[in-house]
């Protein structure tokens, strides 16, 4: 039985416990890359994102002895939520192993989602050290292990996706973004669209921080990762699975990787401009749009938006780091001259008028000329960078730069 098989058996097998999610024209993006641009709205599913796609359909075809053994499964959250929801649905009990920095709304949402039928069991900083945790305990007990991605029954749950696409727009597609953290969505959707929509470009988007699928494939060999940045912590995966890899080398048409600051800002941006939450890893397929805006122009555009569990404590994190992408908010040790009206020389004759401190840490030393002073500051157009360290450097006010010194800017600042 061939995937695009599975897929629709999947449907079937979901069609009672999966939202079938509206795929909207976003008249803003529409216009800014002057293509028609839809968004796919998974974040709009029970469990806010497509993992219930597949986590459904690979539990729910489970034998009766497998169930009876209760199930397993490692997630960074959305994947948890998805076999959480399936669990309590279908009687099955669940014990789910998630990283220690999981955000803390995505433990309680599985919690919430299980209910009497899941336990959960928090081990190790990354996806990938839970999942070694669960796998021996998966081991140890004769548990049945519901993997995140590499499986082909998940894989057709997130194929779904794909069918529900083609359903809604009859018209030829040109691009469909999706994103990628261990491939399960890539590969499902790449695949009804080479059977189905054959001249459909599919575009492959990943976190810059957790490139694995992009690496692998240049590797032409699924190649784990030295270390991710877990920002994106739906997509932060140290290693694709090797299931993903050989459908999604084989279907893409192209991967791009995101710096993370970039993905910060589509988050601020279609919070505002459109009141949708989205997580880190739900805006990737959109941020990635700027790289193929040449391209794009009277194109048929579509992005998965493919989760929006986002943690509100995490908002501020959020917007630093959209800042220093952007290039509007800088940090700087700068050797104050211990005299009276230093700060007010340097607020006065070094700032321009929009610019804003928003970071300043001085402690004055006794017997010293010079004090360091750790300062933020905040522009408000990028194109005044270069005026700031010009009047830093006429008024003799001798500085380090922190944000390109990571080890620096993390101790000092992060």
């Amino acid at each position: 039985m061939n995937l695009l098989t599975k897929v629709y058996q999947a449907q079937q097998n979901i069609a009672q416990v999966v939202v079938k999610t509206p795929l909207i024209k976003n008249l803003n993006l529409s216009n800014l890359y002057q293509a028609e641009v839809y968004l796919k709205r998974e974040d709009l599913q029970p469990v806010r994102s497509y993992k219930l796609r597949g986590a459904y359909n690979k539990v729910s075809t489970l034998t009766p002895d497998e169930q009876s053994k209760g199930v397993v499964c490692a997630s960074a959250g959305n994947h948890a939520q998805g076999v959480a929801f399936a669990c309590n649905q279908l009687g099955i009990q669940a014990t789910i192993f998630m990283p220690i920095t999981t955000p803390k709304q995505k433990i309680n949402q599985v919690r919430l989602f299980g209910k009497d039928k899941v336990e959960i069991v928090l081990k190790g900083d990354t996806f990938d050290a839970c999942f070694t945790e669960a796998s021996a305990f998966c081991k140890t007990n004769k548990a049945i292990f519901i993997h995140p991605f590499d499986d082909e029954q998940v894989i057709a749950g997130q194929g779904t996706v794909g069918l529900e696409v083609l359903q809604a727009i009859e018209e030829p597609i040109d691009y469909v973004f999706v994103p990628i953290g261990g491939g399960g969505l890539a590969a499902g959707v790449s695949t009804v669209f080479k059977c189905l929509s054959p001249t459909t470009k599919i575009i492959g988007v990943e976190p810059m921080g957790a490139a694995s699928m992009q690496t692998s494939i240049k590797e032409n060999v699924n190649t784990a990762l030295t270390k991710v940045d877990t920002f994106v912590d739906g997509a932060a995966v140290k290693r694709v699975g090797d299931l993903t890899f050989a459908i999604c080398k084989e279907n893409l048409h192209n991967i791009v990787t995101i710096a993370e600051g970039k993905v910060c800002t589509a988050i601020l941006k279609l919070y505002n401009e459109e009141a949708l939450v989205v997580e880190p890893a739900g805006a990737l397929s959109i941020a990635a749009l700027d790289l193929f805006k040449d391209e794009l122009v009277g194109k048929k555009v579509v992005c998965i938006v493919s989760g929006s569990n986002n943690d509100i404590t995490r908002t501020e994190e959020i917007k630093e780091r959209s800042l220093l992408y952007e290039g509007l908010k800088h940090y700087f040790i700068v050797n104050f001259p211990q005299r009276p009206g230093a700060l007010k020389e340097f607020v006065n004759e070094v700032l321009g008028e929009d610019d804003d401190i928003t970071y300043f840490q001085f402690s004055k030393k006794n017997n010293r000329e010079k004090g360091p002073a750790v300062v933020g500051i905040e522009l408000a157009n990028k194109k005044d960078y270069d005026n700031l360290i010009k009047k830093l450097e006429r008024h003799n006010f001798h500085y380090q730069y922190l944000n390109d010194n990571e080890a620096l800017f993390t101790h000092l600042v992060g």
